[in-house]
């Protein structure tokens, strides 16, 4: 149970979507400021891509005093006609449910705020999606990402400073017993920025995009560079 009821409206009320729930170390929401009850609640009435599937996760908790932490994934069976719009797969499996990427979204609040953060707030992202080799190998995929993201947050309006953050692509072969595993590419972005706002729940909706378009799903907002022939077995 959390003390914050589900995100966003009855259409984003699914069994897999949770409200958000700080780690704090008071019990209930009694010992909570009311600047990070305020944010909480803006979580509370984002709606996300109903593609990602959004879950309440336990927070860290030695990053701030308060904290709140989201995952999202994205699978092949997501609701969409994906006939319509192919997801390129080096192993194809139909008739199982590919998870085509994740996604991690961490809120952090210290009230006597922090240097690095330049406030009070800050928002911590995580995304992981597996590409073809073609894909993996291109050296613009590092700019491209960024570019991305900050494309994204300005498509939502999100007010942020201090923002930061690297994309990496990571190559696994694999050898001995496990030699049959075909090689994968990966992409990860990892990404922070401090909100000057108090609109929350659009950073939110910002991440939950990010992972649906790193998953290769379709539609994008105008203006947002798409990752191509990603996928996630």
């Amino acid at each position: 149970m959390t003390a914050f009821g589900p995100l966003g409206g009855p259409d984003q009320q699914g069994a897999r979507r949770t409200a958000p729930r700080p780690s704090h170390g008071a019990t209930g929401i009694e010992g909570l400021p009311e600047s990070f009850l305020r944010a909480l609640s803006s979580l509370r009435q984002a709606s996300p891509r109903p593609e990602a599937l959004v879950q309440e996760v336990p927070a860290p908790s030695k990053l701030a005093p308060f904290a709140v932490a989201l995952r999202a994934e994205v699978h092949s069976d997501g609701g969409l006609a994906l006939d319509a719009y192919p997801v390129t797969r080096l192993r194809p499996q139909p008739e199982d449910t590919e998870v085509l990427a994740t996604g991690r979204f961490i809120l952090l609040h210290d009230p006597a705020g922090q240097q690095a953060w330049g406030g009070t707030f800050r928002v911590v992202i995580y995304i992981r999606a597996e590409l073809d080799a073609e894909m993996g190998n291109d050296p613009l995929l590092g700019s491209v990402a960024w570019t991305w993201l900050c494309d994204s947050l300005a498509q939502h309006g999100v007010e942020y400073s201090h923002a930061g953050g690297t994309a990496t692509r990571i190559l696994s072969e694999s050898f001995g017993s496990m030699e049959n595993r075909l090689p994968s590419n990966d992409v990860e972005l990892r990404a922070s920025w401090s909100p000057t706002g108090t609109g929350f729940g659009s950073h939110l909706q910002a991440w939950a995009d990010m992972v649906c378009s790193f998953a290769g799903l379709p539609p994008l907002p105008d203006g947002v560079i798409a990752l191509p022939h990603i996928r996630r077995s």
